[in-house]
């Protein structure tokens, strides 16, 4: 009998992220233990799926008469991490996982702090200051 293949859907404003793995020995060859590494405030990893987004209402769904059917299809903001961004986030917030062998990390999108994206040919230039 075949194995069925597993897919990991993330849920709300959750961003899966693989984490970068952070060296365990410093530049002159000294071995850090994992609780030096864990001290850091911030991580960094790649997105590498992201959930719908927060939910909300439709306009038309906020009536006086809650008793009436509504739209079946839920309404999400989406969110501004999307596939392959490198993210940096706070530490504390994020939630260790694994799946098939694999380490991820479950970050809430208001825990992360800066998002690193390819650019586009179609993104406005902004100079910076």
């Amino acid at each position: 009998m075949s194995e069925k293949k597993k897919r990991l859907i993330v849920v709300g404003d959750r961003v899966l992220i693989q984490p970068e793995e952070g060296e365990d020995r410093t530049k002159v060859g000294l071995y850090l233990p994992a609780t030096a590494m864990d001290s850091q405030a911030v991580q960094g990893g790649t997105v590498v799926a992201t959930g719908p987004g927060n939910a909300v209402s439709a306009p038309t769904e906020l009536s006086d008469e809650p008793w009436k059917i509504g739209s079946p299809e839920p309404r999400y903001v989406p969110l501004q991490a999307e596939l392959g961004d490198y993210a940096v986030f706070f530490r504390k917030a994020a939630v260790e996982i694994t799946f098939e062998g694999e380490h991820y990390l479950v970050v809430p999108q208001a825990a992360i702090l800066t998002l690193v994206r390819d650019e586009d040919d179609g993104e406005i230039d902004i100079p910076s200051f």
